[in-house]
């Protein structure tokens, strides 16, 4: 192949993969950390001639696609094309990957670490005791208590498992489509499986959100669903920011409408409030982490180890690709 192939990573993406980036696992590539933002982005690429990006969560609108030639991959640095304009992709011969499956288990780990978070007051507890108070609460335990699980995906399930067969409680999963309910019992620990949102949330104590992120799921935690929760539950969501409703959710807590909410993703981030007056942060009853959900060392190596492989195999598909074309084999009256 040459030269090495330029790579450039979005800076947080480096940062959390960069023993891989940094000596990358495929030697025909170099990577350099690059910025996120697309504009800046999209001028580096052209500036230092890179072929490939691998990105984050950053939306891609424009000028990225133009600045990549047609055979370039923008490779996903976690799960899903959110930010991605896949038919302009297309339109400009520009392949796209992802790294699926191998945040499963980091995900469904954070939500259980919310909602412990949360039942145990440990958002005060520690704070307060580090800044030299001595001022115990009374937390809840988790056992018995009734988990709502809104999308039983592989996440969704890996969450309800840890529940239920770690924590002895009551998980009542909402998928969209039917389910075998037999095999989600005995794998996961669903003590039943429905369709109705008003259902599973009906009587939870806590509900976490697991649902991919799309025009159909757009503010998907309404006000009016958001009013079928129980005063007394609380939200997780460590799936996709989108999905909810900030305004209607910030509402719905400050009403006391809602017991509280464990949030790791946002509709902007890093978070800034959707409406004037109305702060997420400012409400005592909201405990925010900065998207990394599956931010473990374990993880972040595991994508980007998945990322330079992705571009290895784009590239390799490609010069076969293009061996073949240039062979006798295709131009053999035999094989027409």
């Amino acid at each position: 192949m040459g030269s090495r192939t330029l790579v450039l990573v979005t800076q947080l993406e480096y940062d959390r993969g960069r023993s891989v980036f940094a000596s990358p696992p495929h030697g025909e590539y170099e990577c350099a950390p690059a910025p996120a933002e697309e504009v800046a982005l999209a001028a580096l690429v052209r500036e230092r001639g890179a072929r490939h990006v691998v990105v984050g969560t950053e939306r891609y609108r424009g000028p990225l696609y133009e600045a990549l030639g047609r055979g370039s991959v923008i490779a996903r640095y976690g799960v899903g094309f959110d930010g991605i304009s896949l038919p302009r992709a297309t339109a400009a011969g520009i392949l796209c990957a992802n790294t699926p499956t191998l945040l499963n288990d980091a995900v469904a780990e954070h939500a259980i670490a919310l909602m412990l978070t949360a039942a145990r007051d440990l958002h005060r507890l520690v704070p307060a005791t580090l800044d030299g108070q001595w001022a115990p609460l009374i937390g809840r335990q988790l056992g018995q208590r009734r988990l709502a699980v809104i999308g039983c995906g592989a996440i969704g399930s890996r969450v309800a498992q840890a529940a239920a067969h770690g924590l002895l409680m009551e998980v009542i999963g909402c998928k969209l489509h039917e389910a075998n309910q037999e095999e989600m019992r005995r794998k996961y620990g669903f003590s039943r499986i429905t369709t109705d949102f008003a259902e599973a949330v009906a009587e939870a104590d806590y509900v976490s959100l697991h649902l991919p992120s799309n025009p159909a799921t757009h503010h998907f935690l309404n006000a009016a669903r958001l009013a079928q929760l129980r005063p007394t539950a609380w939200l997780i969501n460590t799936s996709r920011g989108a999905l909810v409703d900030e305004v209607a959710l910030h509402d719905a807590l400050a009403a006391g409408r809602l017991g509280g909410a464990a949030l790791d993703v946002f509709e902007r981030e890093p978070y800034q409030p959707a409406a004037p007056g109305k702060d997420l942060r400012a409400l005592p009853n909201v405990l925010m982490t900065p998207h990394c959900a599956s931010s473990t060392a374990e993880t972040c190596q595991r994508v980007a180890q998945r990322a330079m492989a992705n571009l290895h195999y784009a590239d390799l598909q490609r010069y076969e690709m293009m061996d073949l074309l240039n062979s006798d084999v295709l131009a053999s009256p035999e094989t027409e």
